[in-house]
């Protein structure tokens, strides 16, 4: 029986052993593991809850709405959940009435502008979401694949029609399919306990439409000056004030220490734009920015292996270098392009030091690490912004003087 239990004994002692091993090397090779990016937020802006778009092509609309949300927050206005979906629909009329007037020439989809929204407050107003969600067809969150096909196979029906001339009631017509996939325009309803128009909501706010200023960069046309920003969701044909990317740059950051929040237009399509992650990053092409890897060892590499090591963001690494003249070149070979419209909303910091801004999505929040969220580098932002919409009072006065705002 002592025999037994020596042996026993002996057993168990050598198990903890192993054990300790084991846990011991796995412990290590936890501490070994590439941390990733670790964030420190720097400044917050306070913002409304994350919205989702869902499947359709209203980021605009969306993000420009998160920004009017937050403007009220800033001017002490309450908290406010605003349609997205009533500027989505006044976008369609004046889109329609433009397509038309222009034989079909001019781009006609779901995609827009934060200025499209600051046009149709100005002209029409806006409503509460609770008074016009937009939701007709059962679904709980936008689906707009039919809706987007069916107002273009009818305007270009229109257009073309045999009768050489147009009816006077095709756009009753336009109005209708709106009207069924949307809901019927809310020419007054009420909310809280009063009757209101659009008109008389938008205009109770205490906000001006007219305070808020699109700014980009660019050097095919004059700086300091104004111009229509020739890409193609610009059916409106909005108008930015143009200025070097330094100030751009300087303008962006005034805002956010100041506690304004900024609409963001820009380019997401990069491989640098890691979306499971939430981070977005301009890695430096440059074989000698990553360390540890010799040259032989480079060229033994396949281009697909290659690829996956400057997008590994597993670890910080060195980014490009963004000037004024490699923006402009990435934006005339279309390799910046106008892809989607965000919020951001404030700065932070991975582990070295290295700036990012917090951006605010609206791809609701699951599946998201941040929830809703993303980190974009200073070199992304410098590299990929197509314009910022942000309140004039925002712009440094060293600027705004040169714009005459």
């Amino acid at each position: 029986m002592m025999k037994n239990y020596m042996r026993n004994l002996t057993l168990m002692i050598v198990g903890v052993a192993i054990s300790g091993i084991s846990l011991y090397g796995q412990k290590k090779k936890q501490k070994e593991a590439p941390e990733g990016y670790q964030f420190t937020i720097e400044k917050s802006i306070p913002a409304t809850p994350v919205k989702d778009q869902h499947r359709s092509g209203t980021c605009w609309s969306f993000a420009a709405t998160s920004f009017i949300e937050s403007e009220l927050l800033r001017s002490g206005k309450g908290t406010y959940d605003l349609s997205e979906m009533y500027f989505v629909r006044k976008a369609f009329e004046l889109k329609a009435e433009k397509y038309v007037r222009l034989h079909g020439k001019i781009n006609f989809g779901s995609g827009g502008l934060a200025m499209d929204v600051m046009h149709i407050w100005n002209e029409y107003g806006m409503v509460p979401d609770v008074a016009y969600d937009g939701l007709t067809t059962g679904d709980s969150l936008p689906v707009h694949g039919e809706m987007d096909a069916v107002l273009k196979g009818y305007l270009d029906q229109v257009i073309t029609n045999r009768n050489r001339t147009l009816t006077p009631v095709w756009k009753e017509g336009f109005n209708g399919i709106l009207d069924a996939y949307l809901g019927a325009d809310p020419v007054e309803f009420g909310y809280q306990g009063k009757t209101y128009t659009p008109k008389s909501f938008g205009g109770g706010l205490g906000l001006d439409p007219d305070d808020y200023v699109a700014i980009g960069s660019y050097t095919h046309h004059p700086f300091y000056d104004q111009f229509i920003i020739e890409i193609p969701d610009n059916w409106i044909w909005g108008t930015i004030e143009n200025i070097p990317l330094n100030e751009l740059m300087d303008l962006l950051d005034n805002a956010l220490e100041n506690g304004y929040t900024v609409c963001w237009d820009a380019d997401v399509g990069e491989k640098g734009y890691d979306w499971k992650r939430g981070i977005a990053l301009l890695p430096s092409m440059e074989i000698e920015d990553l360390s540890g890897l010799e040259r032989a060892r480079w060229d033994e590499l396949s281009e697909q292996e290659q690829q996956d090591l400057f997008y590994d963001f597993s670890t910080p690494k060195k980014e490009k270098v963004i000037t004024q003249e490699n923006r402009q070149e990435a934006f005339d070979n279309y390799q910046t392009t106008d892809d989607h419209l965000m919020h951001i909303t404030g700065t932070a910091t991975d582990q070295q030091g290295n700036k990012y801004y917090q951006v605010k999505n609206s791809w609701g929040t699951g599946n998201h690490i941040y929830k809703g969220y993303h980190f974009i580098s200073e070199a992304y932002m410098q590299a990929k912004t197509i314009f910022f919409m942000v309140h004039k009072d925002a712009v440094p006065a060293s600027i705004a003087s040169k714009l005459g705002l």
